[in-house]
């Protein structure tokens, strides 16, 4: 395993911690596929779904009266009964029409089939069967498979360039090495990196100018 990686990645947390983002790492470590819910999954995939295409720190703010808007997402059942309501005042906060139906369109599926059995296709196939909902595609369903407990990481163009940087063809890849040798799941070391590159916005120079002693490393 290259040293220098792992030593990279423990840089790259401690910075993150020291700037106030332990309760993310944590977070993001205590999710579980097992413990996934209903109300869990629709909070997950609306989250995503808004997202998609926006800057976090925009759906952020707008995140909790949205949430309002549908019930805190405390049931499929609920979203669905009353989904003209949910929609006309959604829309108020966050004018995206399609973006709010495709939440409807989740809740209204989950409500007809059940969330057992929509949790039991995921588990079966989840990067093939998430992308079955709306506006989950190629790179969104490692978002949403991230933030519902799945051991994926998110390829985005901050973790690409950080994957690409040390001989990586694929994030997959690249998080995982990390995770095997470091105990960290896949997504909290790709939470780490993105946070990371939010913090500094030269993070690819940053990582590659740090002088890692690599023999003081094979000590420990």
């Amino acid at each position: 395993m290259n040293y220098e990686l792992l030593q990279k990645y423990n840089f790259a947390k401690t910075i993150v911690i020291d700037q106030g983002f332990h309760d993310e790492i944590s977070w993001q470590a205590k999710i579980s596929f097992e413990d996934l819910d209903e109300r869990t999954f629709l909070r997950e995939f609306s989250w995503v779904v808004l997202s998609s295409g926006m800057k976090n720190t925009v759906i952020e703010k707008k995140f909790d009266p949205i949430s309002n808007c549908f019930y805190e997402w405390e049931s499929a059942s609920l979203i669905a009964k009353n989904c003209t309501q949910c929609l006309k005042s959604a829309i108020k906060i966050f004018n995206n029409k399609a973006k709010m139906s495709a939440i409807i369109d989740a809740a209204s599926r989950i409500n007809k089939e059940g969330f057992s059995k929509i949790k039991k296709l995921i588990e079966k196939d989840p990067i093939k069967f998430l992308q079955e909902f709306k506006f989950i595609g190629p790179i969104t369903v490692y978002h949403l498979a991230k933030n519902i407990g799945l051991d994926f990481a998110k390829p985005d163009r901050h973790l690409q360039r950080i994957a690409s940087m040390h001989n990586y063809s694929d994030v997959q890849s690249f998080c995982r090495d990390i995770s095997k040798h470091i105990g960290d799941s896949v997504p909290v070391v790709d939470i780490v990196y993105w946070r990371f590159a939010t913090i500094e916005p030269d993070y690819l120079n940053v990582l590659s100018s740090l002088n890692i002693d690599t023999n003081t490393l094979l000590k420990h």
